[in-house]
């Protein structure tokens, strides 16, 4: 071969991207870069299958007693430096000599243009060799790149491509090089089965990179793979999970799982708008639960009242459940620092906090759903906490709205309700949070609020030192000048 027509093949070849590097391959090459190859003999240690050698046209691969075809593969100058090559090793030649067959190389669209007339006519040469066609494909200086490249070769060899290409790491191997040499069968092979098998994070990331060198067709089903159809799958995915996981048999393993997949995500937008769609539809349930609920008293006699109450009962205990689930979205909320939202619809629920004072008159919520009234006050007292303490800051009007419509709620539970060790610490809790709101509001609002609180104080005064704190404090300010110039005084 001429410089010139060497040079015309390698600058063809040279700018395509290099393939993925792996030590896997899947047959040794030791007998197949030899040129001293005999008909019929192999060096020893090679794992070539006999599927190979078929001899249906006169040849084999590496035959170079029916070869018409000598390929000459380079290693790319470019990285060569990087490399130590010697000159008893496989990297250490900067020539690979493989006899081939043009019948098999015509798979290959890439050596079928190189073959044509045109291309045999400038090329052949009128030594002992006359008879075979000489090229050269430059082979990128990488890591087992010869391999990859004479095992793609030996592939032009058989029809059946499937049992060659058993595992992940190999096809992401060959298929780099069967898109340079643009072996469709090879192509189709490598896709098909990397589409159908499982992939460690590290295949997957390899693969990201061939999916660009791939048609659209081809590339079709890896690409439905690894990216979603629709910009916001994340957010519904996320958010029929925090709507199933309230159902799940295990529902404390599920919330445990959604709970860290909501931690895990680096988008503070996506799981605030979750959480906050989660949220909404929860309250809305209970809201209209709540609202839907008639009371068994208005029954005229015993049989309709037995009738209400039977029919009242699955509401109640859906209302318990699903406040169980706004308790659990409010915590969550919470905790990732995206419950703007949650405070300012709960400090606004004027109605619900009415008709859970409604319900608190009857007696059927205390068999059905005595945790209902725990679980929303639950509810209260983690929002409560969290603008008293300013993890959530809230405007002036959200604060003593929130403190307005259910402190009624926190009394009322204590009047009808018998009160266990936790009932007892939460309603102390909140009556101590209440407090501590109503000393960030003016002093005009805080004296309305304060004189509900005094129903605090129903055993002994010296019991409850957050509520004479709180009046103390309103007094204290209550008596100080309105004039700023004498705060110094």
């Amino acid at each position: 071969m001429t410089t010139g027509e060497g040079g015309a093949a390698e600058g063809n070849a040279s700018k395509e991207k290099p393939p993925v590097g792996s030590n896997s391959c899947l047959f040794s090459t030791g007998a197949f870069i030899d040129s001293s190859f005999t008909e019929g003999t192999l060096t020893d240690g090679s794992h070539e299958s006999p599927a190979f050698y078929s001899t249906r046209l006169g040849g084999r691969f590496g035959d170079p007693s029916t070869a018409d075809v000598i390929l000459h593969l380079h290693l790319s100058n470019e990285t060569a430096s990087d490399w130590s090559f010697t000159s008893d090793t496989l990297f250490g030649r900067q020539l690979v000599q493989v006899y081939l067959h043009s019948y098999a190389l015509s798979r290959s669209k890439y050596f079928a243009v190189l073959l044509s007339d045109r291309w045999q006519q400038q090329n052949h040469t009128s030594s002992e060799n006359s008879l075979k066609f000489h090229c050269k494909l430059v082979v990128p200086a990488t890591t087992d790149s010869i391999d990859h490249y004479l095992t793609v070769l030996q592939l032009l060899y058989i029809d059946d491509l499937s049992a060659s290409i058993n595992s992940v790491s190999t096809a992401i191997c060959l298929l780099p090089v069967a898109l340079k040499l643009l072996f469709e069968g090879c192509i189709k092979e490598c896709v098909k089965f990397l589409e159908a098998v499982p992939w460690s994070e590290n295949e997957e990331n390899k693969i990201l990179k061939l999916i660009p060198l791939l048609s659209d067709e081809e590339s079709k089903e890896l690409l439905a793979r690894v990216s979603p159809a629709k910009k916001n799958s994340s957010e519904e995915m996320l958010h029929d999970l925090v709507f199933l996981v309230h159902n799940h048999p295990n529902d404390v393993f599920a919330k445990d799982l959604v709970d860290n997949l909501l931690k895990d995500l680096s988008s503070g937008e996506l799981v605030r708008r979750v959480l906050e769609r989660g949220f909404e539809r929860s309250l809305d349930v209970v809201k209209k639960s709540l609202k839907e609920y008639k009371s068994p008293e208005l029954g005229r006699d015993d049989y309709m009242y037995d009738e209400i109450a039977m029919a009242q009962r699955p509401l109640l205990y859906q209302t318990m459940k699903n406040a169980n689930n706004l308790l659990w979205l409010v915590e969550r909320m919470i905790e990732l620092r995206v419950a703007d939202m949650a405070v300012k619809a709960w400090s606004e629920e004027a109605s619900l906090t009415m008709d859970l004072q409604r319900m608190f008159f009857d007696d059927e919520w205390h068999y059905c759903a005595p945790s209902l009234p725990i679980f929303v006050l639950c509810c209260t007292s983690r929002i409560a906490n969290a603008v008293a303490t300013g993890h959530t800051l809230a405007a002036r009007q959200a604060r003593m709205k929130l403190v307005e419509h259910w402190l009624p709620v926190l009394i009322g539970w204590k009047e009808s309700a018998t009160m266990d060790t936790y009932c007892k610490s939460l309603c102390t809790e909140l009556e101590e949070t209440f407090l501590r709101i109503i000393s960030t509001l003016s002093v005009s609002d805080a004296q309305e609020l304060l004189q509900q609180c005094l129903g605090f104080a129903i055993q002994n005064v010296g019991d409850f030192p957050h509520l004479v704190t709180a009046f103390t404090t309103w007094f204290r300010r209550a008596n100080r000048s309105p004039h700023p110039d004498d705060f110094g005084q």
